[in-house]
């Protein structure tokens, strides 16, 4: 059976300003902004929430089956899941439409100026839940709106339990259409700044939302996570990373072992730790899917961090 992901896939424009934006900004001109930077190094990475969290799925061996939308610049995607063994047939193209991209540029104080273009993500209502076959779990992650709304409600009316994982795109919604996402999710997974806008939009706290669905999840980052689930709350605590190097993508890391644990019936303290572990692997590194880990490795991380591996 497959683990249904539906969400964005985009490429990821990163530029470094080797100055400080605060030395070519002045304040008292800001309303004739006009400024260009000279960016001499830049790398573009693979993205998106739904290629990232294919991606870690795929690492520990799970069935990852993308539905997203792209555009028509999508062929060095296209080969790179080819590459990888990922199925590519809900992934479909909008020949009128360029891949979601983030044009983000850091200066020396890591400060960022970000530019996102949804691009093809605006069609991902295009996309069915009923086209997919052999599903039996599925997540609905941040993604075109009229996509996330259709694929919830789709997921809900084929009995497939899922996560919803709004992500960025939660100020998308407002109350009313936000608690329909969780009366049709069986899991919530948010950060802990999604976790109160969550409860900002729809006025109820979050051990009532909580009680809506099997489980909700919130990331604390270095902190570790809690788990609301069956009444009781599960702290979930990080794994120190070998460095930090970037964030980029350690929730779709995280989330990916969210879903690998639910497809194979891992209790919740043992599938919030190996999503824990999965975020910290991925920060050691730059970009969403540069890491690189064997099944077994993991296993063994997991065992060195917690005591037990998760699977034999």
């Amino acid at each position: 059976m497959h683990t249904l992901i539906c969400g964005s896939m985009a490429y990821d424009n990163i530029m470094v300003f080797r100055d400080r934006f605060k030395n070519h900004i002045l304040p008292d001109q800001i309303h004739i902004l006009n400024v260009a930077f000279l960016v001499p190094d830049m790398r573009r990475e693979f993205g998106g929430c739904a290629g990232n969290i294919a991606y870690n799925l795929h690492l520990l061996g799970g069935n990852a089956l993308i539905m997203a939308t792209v555009g028509q610049d999508h062929d060095p995607y296209a080969y790179r899941l080819e590459r990888l063994g990922l199925a590519q047939t809900h992934i479909q193209a909008m020949p009128d439409a360029y891949t979601a991209q983030a044009f983000i540029t850091t200066d020396l104080d890591d400060n960022q100026i970000t530019a996102f273009h949804p691009g093809a993500m605006n069609f991902s209502h295009q996309n069915h839940v009923r086209d997919a076959q052999a599903v039996s779990l599925g997540i609905v992650a941040p993604d075109g709106r009229e996509g996330m709304l259709q694929h919830a409600r789709e997921f809900h009316e084929a009995g497939i339990p899922f996560i919803f994982d709004p992500g960025q795109g939660l100020p998308m919604f407002d109350g009313p259409e936000l608690l329909a996402f969780i009366r049709q999710a069986s899991y919530v997974a948010v950060n802990d700044y999604e976790a109160q806008l969550l409860q900002d939009r729809t006025g109820i706290a979050l051990e009532q939302l909580a009680g809506m669905v099997e489980a909700l999840i919130v990331t604390r980052g270095g902190e570790g996570s809690i788990i609301h689930a069956g009444g009781k709350t599960i702290d979930i605590p990080s794994v120190r990373p070998e460095q930090i190097l970037d964030p980029t993508g350690c929730g779709d890391a995280y989330r990916a072992g969210l879903l690998y644990g639910l497809a194979n019936g891992f209790d919740w303290p043992t599938t919030g730790r190996l999503a824990s572990l999965l975020g910290a692997l991925k920060i050691a590194s730059r970009g969403g899917q540069n890491h690189r880990f064997a099944r077994d490795e993991i296993a063994e991380r997991y065992k060195a961090a917690f005591g037990y591996r998760p699977w034999q």
